[in-house]
């Protein structure tokens, strides 16, 4: 089989050679003429799937190895018997280590505490139940709206949105991008939405940029609705908005899900329904190629520090998101296409960054509060 494989997926020459001619090719750049003669299209968000790119090609299997769809045409992929599969949940748990990572730095920066506060999670599937996980485990009260989830379900944990909306500190979006039926998330995020905000709002959005109404955000963050702001996703993307970016606390270039394990089990995921569709039986196993821990021992000693102080001490070992946020800023004295270039780079040049789980904390003059938390967020530990 010929298999055509976008950039930034960490083993797919490596899983997908075990069945077929692999070829990878950059992602945004791949044509109609690149997929003419494929089998098998692997790919990620980058890449537009539509019509215009298969029409006319020999793809019987289009995988991406995302957890959103809106780069695909999936109503045209099944009308044209062409199998295709995405990654639901693959990077769900980067996603919310990103989150801890984000607002342990805010709060450290700005001299405020975490535990206590209320959090809103709008969204809370694959990725958004790990962050209500986390937020727990920092002692925060959780919120939770997921009007899908709460019909399925006709379950009491979920929340109105204004309920998020009027008693959140702090509110974080989790939702995928989708502009029709009743649960339209489009501008979800808007200018009504800040209004009714609780002054001082930390707001975050690590899903897709399109979710938030830009020039309702810089105005909410330029009134004081919105106090700190942690973007990772930008509307219009590889191109943002700069007077966004210059307003933020912290921006990244839609990196949340890029630990090196997201990656790869975006690409095993997608790797294991090709195989499936084509009823090929594989045992290759992605497990002798994967790296050593980056950060594989921490020690500390919470002696005269506060919880999330030492917290933040050790996830910012593991995870420093402050470098991402320096490095999107570099786009600021870049002009015109090479600006979305600029973007594109970090995304597909990302180092590699391991979860918390590939970390021993050894830690003494700490609570069992605190090693509790430290666990719940992820890490192993021991005692000193």
């Amino acid at each position: 089989m010929k298999i055509i494989c976008s950039t930034n997926m960490p083993l797919v020459k490596e899983a997908f050679s075990t069945i077929g001619e692999a070829t990878i090719l950059e992602g945004r750049t791949i044509t109609a003429s690149d997929l003419k003669n494929a089998d098998i299209f692997a790919t990620r968000s980058t890449t537009k799937v539509n019509e215009a790119l298969l029409a006319g090609s020999t793809v019987k299997f289009v995988g991406t190895a995302t957890i959103g769809i809106d780069h695909m045409d999936t109503e045209y992929m099944e009308n044209n018997n062409i199998k295709w599969c995405y990654s639901p949940g693959c990077n769900a748990n980067s996603v919310s280590e990103y989150l801890v990572a984000g607002l342990l730095h805010l709060a450290n920066k700005h001299k405020f505490t975490l535990e206590g506060k209320t959090i809103g999670v709008i969204g809370v599937g694959n990725v958004g139940k790990l962050v209500v996980k986390k937020a727990e485990a920092l002692g925060m009260r959780v919120l939770q709206n997921d009007p899908p989830r709460e019909r399925a379900e006709n379950s009491s944990q979920f929340v109105p949105l204004e309920t998020i909306i009027a008693e959140s500190d702090i509110i974080t979006v989790h939702v995928p991008l989708t502009k029709n039926g009743i649960d339209a998330t489009y501008h979800l995020v808007n200018k009504e939405f800040f209004n009714k905000t609780k002054p001082g709002l930390i707001f975050i959005d690590a899903a897709r940029g399109p979710i938030v109404d830009t020039p309702a955000l810089i105005s909410a963050i330029d009134t004081g609705a919105v106090s700190y702001c942690i973007m990772d996703t930008w509307e219009g993307e590889p191109d943002l908005v700069q007077e966004l970016l210059d307003k933020v606390d912290i921006g990244t270039p839609h990196i949340a899900g890029h630990s090196y394990e997201g990656k790869v089990y975006g690409t095993i995921m997608v790797f294991e329904q090709a195989c499936k569709f084509f009823g090929i039986e594989s045992d290759w196993d992605p497990e002798p190629y994967m790296p050593a821990p980056i950060v594989p021992n921490i020690s500390i000693d919470g002696s005269g520090l506060q919880d999330e102080e030492v917290l933040h001490k050790i996830v910012s070992q593991v995870y420093d998101i402050t470098q991402d946020d320096a490095n999107l800023r570099k786009i600021s004295k870049i002009k015109g296409d090479n600006r979305k270039a600029h973007f594109d780079k970090l995304r597909k040049s990302y180092p590699m960054r391991r979860e918390f789980r590939f970390t021993t904390v050894t830690a003494k003059n700490i609570s069992d509060k605190l090693r509790n938390k430290i666990l719940t967020l992820g890490f192993k530990i021991k005692n000193h």
